[in-house]
């Protein structure tokens, strides 16, 4: 049995800027931090689930996106410690949400530090966008890491893969199919045609469309920062389709109290039996069962 933590949109805490750091988007997303999300993002909910995590000793971490909130420099360096602190390199997959790539910058002075965390097996560090997906092997388990992360117009929270990286994706489930791998997306933005046209992946439909040809067996988002469970269409039968509440929401928040996943994988006859057990943190720094799904794949 294979058993993989998933966590998402920790948006850790805020530093303070300076002036000159905060032109254009950035001006009103710090504010809207201050005024705001400050209250609904708290580092005890997050402390609550990393121990959690740390307790369940699981055989691998996926993180998908919003590590940070307007990509200053100062933020990508803290989490850069973070992520350390949570789990090494081959232990820890990342990928990027849109507040990780929230202006235009440097890839070296922004998700340049964090590449390690989503670096294909036996590849070079990412450079770029133009280096995703990435792969990872783990036993049974094959890990697609892709990015939609990208700098978007104020009050726009949208996301893209673009025509290059969802041709390598398919080629990519494809082989992994092919080897009867369980294969497991990593992704941000959730890869449903549901929501707010200012928050949604701009080439869902495209995504769709390739999966309905290639197929995989799980799907992991963040973004929306809720608990929930969709199904897309796939070659061989429905795709679960799973985002988590954000790991440091408060108790209070109206998206639910912070919560991750622990999923547990393993073959079932000629497929795959997939238990996902829901843990979220309480007001007293422990963390509780709070549902359960299962699935059964082809």
């Amino acid at each position: 049995m294979f058993r993989l933590a998933h966590l998402s949109d920790p948006h850790l805490p805020m530093p303070q800027a300076r002036p000159s750091e905060l032109l254009g988007k950035r001006l009103s997303g710090y504010a809207n931090w201050w005024r705001h999300r400050v209250h609904l993002h708290r580092p005890e909910a997050l402390a609550a689930i990393v121990r959690d995590i740390s307790d369940a000793r699981p055989d691998h971490i996926a993180l998908t996106g919003d590590v940070v909130n307007v990509s200053l420099e100062e933020e990508f360096r803290r989490a850069a410690r973070w992520l350390a602190e949570l789990a090494p390199a081959d232990r820890l997959s990342l990928v990027p949400g849109n507040h990780d790539a929230y202006v235009p910058q440097r890839w070296d002075r922004a998700l340049g530090g964090w590449a390690a965390w989503m670096a294909g097996d036996g590849g070079a560090p990412p450079r770029g966008p133009g280096d995703f997906p990435f792969l990872r092997r783990r036993g049974p388990i094959a890990l697609v890491g892709l990015t939609t992360a990208l700098p978007t117009p104020t009050f726009f929270a949208t996301g893209r893969l673009g025509g290059a990286q969802i041709e390598r994706c398919e080629e990519m489930l494809r082989r992994l199919g092919a080897n009867g791998l369980y294969r497991v997306v990593l992704i941000h933005h959730p890869p449903l045609a549901v929501g707010s046209r200012h928050k949604r992946l701009s080439d869902v439909l495209a995504f769709q469309a390739m999966l309905r040809r290639v197929g995989c067996e799980l799907i992991l988002h963040g973004h929306t920062h809720r608990s929930e469970v969709a199904r897309l269409d796939g070659p061989a039968g429905p795709v679960p389709v799973l985002g988590v509440t954000s790991a440091s929401a408060a108790v209070e928040s109206r998206y639910g109290r912070a919560r991750w996943h622990l999923i547990e994988i393993e073959r079932a006859g000629a497929g795959w039996q997939t238990r996902v057990a829901v843990r979220a943190a309480r007001a007293d720094g422990a963390c509780e069962d709070d549902g359960r799904y299962s699935f059964r794949t082809a």
